[in-house]
C-alpha cells in the first residue's frame, strides 16, 4: 500500500515539473503556426473557411519550395462539409496564380454542386484557373487591390505537332470558358477578348483586372473584404434555411 502511494506520489510531482515544459513547447509551436504567443479561442460557427493559396496541383507533383493546393485534400473536406449537418455555409479565400487545369476545374464543380451557401473572396490574387474557382460560389467579392490574371490555357512538357493536339487545347480552353460564363455575367465574347489581348501583359497574352474592373467586367459580384463576405454567407445561409424549411428543392 505505501509503495503504491509513494508511486502515484511520484507520478504526480513528474507531472507537476512536466507542466512548464509542456506549456512552452504549446506555446512555440503556437508561435511557429499561428505567429502568436496562444491560440485563437474555439468558437462554435456553423460556417467553415476553405482556404485556397500558392499554387494549385494536380497530378504532377511540384518542387518542394512551392506553395501549393493540393487538390486531393480538398476534395474530401467538400465531401465532409456537403455532409455536416452543422455547416450552413462554406467561405472560400483565394490568394492562388493558378495551376492545373483540370484540378481546378474540379475544385471548382465541387464548389458549384454544393447544396450549402457558398461565398468566395479573392485576396492578393485569383489568376488564370483561380478565376472559375471564384466564379463557382453563389456570390463573389475581391479585395480592392486584389489582381486576376485572364489567359489562355498553357501547355507544359512534350508536346506532339499534329492538328489533334491544338484540337484538345481548344476544348480545354472551352471548358474554362463555358464554366466561367455559366457562373458570371460576363459574356463569352468578351472573355475571349480580355483572354488574348496583347499588350497588357509583358511576356504573355491576356489581361490583369484590377478589383473593380473585375466587378465592372462581370466576373466578380463585388468589391469587398472579410465582413462583406461573412455578412453575405449568413444572409444567403438565411434563406437557403428558409428555403429548405417550406420543403424546396435544392
Amino acid at each position: 500500500m505505501r509503495l503504491q502511494m509513494r508511486w502515484r506520489q511520484e507520478q504526480a510531482e513528474a507531472e507537476e515539473r512536466e507542466r512548464p515544459a509542456r506549456r512552452q513547447r504549446l506555446t512555440l509551436q503556437s508561435l511557429k503556426q499561428l505567429g502568436q504567443m496562444s491560440p485563437p479561442p474555439q468558437i462554435p460557427s456553423d460556417i467553415h473557411c476553405m482556404v485556397i493559396i500558392g499554387q494549385i496541383e494536380g497530378h504532377m507533383l511540384l518542387p518542394a519550395k512551392n506553395k501549393t493546393t493540393k487538390y486531393e485534400h480538398l476534395i474530401p473536406q467538400l465531401v465532409a462539409i456537403e455532409q455536416n449537418p452543422h455547416i450552413k455555409g462554406l467561405l472560400v479565400i483565394l490568394n492562388t496564380v493558378g495551376g492545373d487545369v483540370e484540378a481546378g476545374l474540379a475544385i471548382a464543380e465541387m464548389i458549384e454542386s454544393l447544396s450549402k451557401a457558398t461565398v468566395s473572396l479573392v485576396l492578393g490574387g485569383g489568376h488564370s484557373i483561380g478565376v472559375p474557382i471564384a466564379t463557382a460560389a453563389d456570390y463573389s467579392f475581391i479585395a480592392a487591390t486584389a489582381t486576376m490574371t485572364i489567359h489562355p490555357l498553357r501547355l507544359s512538357g512534350m508536346l506532339i505537332g499534329v492538328p489533334q493536339t491544338y484540337e484538345y487545347l481548344e476544348k480545354m480552353q472551352d471548358r474554362v470558358i463555358n464554366f466561367i460564363t455559366g457562373h458570371s455575367r460576363i459574356t463569352e465574347e468578351r472573355l475571349r477578348e480580355l483572354m488574348f489581348k496583347t499588350g497588357d501583359l509583358v511576356r504573355d497574352v491576356g489581361t490583369v483586372l484590377v478589383g473593380k474592373d473585375a466587378v465592372a467586367e462581370g466576373l466578380i459580384n463585388d468589391v469587398g473584404g472579410v465582413s462583406s463576405a461573412l455578412r453575405k454567407l449568413k444572409e444567403l445561409t438565411s434563406l437557403k434555411g428558409l428555403y429548405r424549411k417550406n420543403g424546396g428543392d435544392e
